[in-house]
This record gives structure tokens, C-alpha cells and sequence, in this order.
């Protein structure tokens, strides 16, 4: 589990986050929305660690992340797997290669057990037998599955994915999701998601958090998300026709 709480961040004198009080739990899919430079992002690395919040506390299962000296932090960095917006995969290594480079880095298994460790990752995402090409010569959504197997090589307790989907088909999409939604079922991690991805959010929302000019303005589930009588949300959940077809639907089902 990871709380936060009373997280702020300023740049410039720019309040970015305010306020922000929130638990994930562990084994479920806890998402962050809101739109473009709504705070999410910068949430995300303040979590991780990549940015330091001016205010506030980050515990990761009880441990005070902020608080912690470069040593302890290391040790929670090492339970932490991370898939990123563009799957920044090497483009000079093989699919094997960029699998195995957390567990050449942090891991004291010889080379035999470290490839048999990538090997079962890879076989995790449905991707046994591209262990030899490299990020060129497999599609984005191959890439995707890549970068998830990375990231789960070392069993991570924590996983944050920053808009997994992103240039992703529909179709490539759901696949994406339901590995993630899977492995963290699989594994008992803790999932945080950024993502503006609707598709997402009502797919795999276990726990949804809505941020919008760095406040949080409503948390709940995506069951819950259609009767939410937040106009914020609102405004930024059915801004699309379809979605807005799908609330009635949904609102005339309560009715009958």
C-alpha cells in the first residue's frame, strides 16, 4: 500500500499540486485522471521519487519515503517497477537484453538465472520467441509488452505506469491493460496508472482518483463514476458523444 498525504509542489512560485491526500491498495489498479497539466504526472514523480514535494508525506507500506536518507530510498527504489509513457526501451539491445538490464543492475543471481528470469517475464507478456529482435523490428504494442516484462523482472511490490497506452490502438490497448490488471492481481503489487484513457478507466478502474489544476477533486470507482455528481469530472469524463451515450444507457438500466 502507498499513502500520501498533504502532498504540495510549487515551481516558480506555481502551486502544481495542493493538497493531496490519497491510499492505494495493494492487488488493485488504483488510476489518476485528469487533463494535460492537471498535476498527475508530477504526482507520479513525486511519488517515485523523481521530484521532491515542498509539503507532505509519501509511505510505502508505512515507510516515510520523503524522510528517508539516499541508502533506504535505494532499497525502496529496488521494489519499484516502472513502465513509461514511451516505452523507453534501448534501441541498441534485444528484446532479452532490455529485460534482463534491471537484474543485471540490481540482482546477485549468476547469468544463468538472470536470462531464465527474463525468459519467464517475457513469457508472461506473450512474447517467447522475440527475445533475440530488437525494439526496431517489433510494433509499438510489442514494445509496450517489453517494457512490462522489464519491469516486472526484479517482482516489484510497486508498479507505476505513466499512460501505458499511449499511441496504442484500441484493440493493442485492452491487451495492455489486461496484462497490467493481471500481473497486479497475480503478484499482489501495488498499481498506480496515469492515464486519460477512458477506455482504461472503465476497464480496469478499480480505484479512481480525478485531478484537475493540482487539487484532487473526486476519488471512487469506475462503477461509480456515471452517477458522480461532480460537474468537474463530469466535464472531463463524458466530453465525448459516445461516453455520453453510455451514461444514459447506464442511468435508464437504474431506472427499470
Amino acid at each position: 500500500m502507498i499513502e500520501i498525504r498533504n502532498i504540495e509542489k510549487q515551481f516558480e512560485g506555481k502551486t502544481i499540486l495542493s493538497n493531496i491526500n490519497a491510499t492505494f491498495a495493494n492487488g488493485m489498479t488504483n488510476l489518476i485522471i485528469g487533463q494535460s497539466g492537471s498535476g498527475k504526472t508530477v504526482l507520479m514523480k513525486c511519488i517515485v521519487g523523481l521530484l521532491v514535494p515542498d509539503h507532505g508525506e509519501i509511505l510505502y507500506d508505512g515507510r516515510n519515503f520523503v524522510h528517508m536518507g539516499k541508502k533506504e530510498k535505494k532499497q525502496i527504489q529496488k521494489e519499484v517497477g516502472m513502465i513509461f509513457q514511451s516505452a523507453a526501451l534501448f534501441d541498441s539491445m534485444s528484446v532479452l537484453e532490455n529485460v534482463m538490464f534491471p537484474l543485471d543492475m540490481f540482482s546477485n543471481d549468476t547469468q544463468h538465472k538472470r536470462i531464465d528470469r527474463a525468459m519467464f517475464c517475457l513469457d508472461r507478456v506473450n512474447l517467447k520467441g522475440a527475445e533475440n529482435k530488437f525494439p526496431g523490428e517489433i510494433s509499438g504494442g510489442m514494445q509496450k509488452r517489453v517494457a512490462i516484462a522489464r519491469a516486472i523482472a526484479l517482482n516489484p511490490r510497486y508498479l507505476f505506469c505513466d499512460e501505458p497506452n499511449s499511441g496504442l490502438d484500441p484493440k493493442t490497448s485492452l491487451v495492455i491493460d489486461n496484462l497490467i490488471h493481471g500481473i497486479t492481481k497475480e503478484y499482489s503489487m501495488t498499481t498506480i496508472i496515469n492515464t486519460h484513457d477512458m477506455n482504461s478507466v472503465m476497464g480496469i478502474g478499480e480505484k479512481v482518483i480525478f485531478i484537475q489544476e493540482g487539487k484532487k477533486e473526486w476519488e471512487g470507482t469506475k462503477d461509480c463514476i456515471f452517477t458522480s455528481q461532480n460537474k468537474k469530472l463530469s466535464d472531463f469524463i463524458f466530453a465525448s458523444d459516445l461516453l455520453q451515450k453510455v451514461k444514459k444507457m447506464e442511468i435508464n438500466n437504474m431506472k427499470d
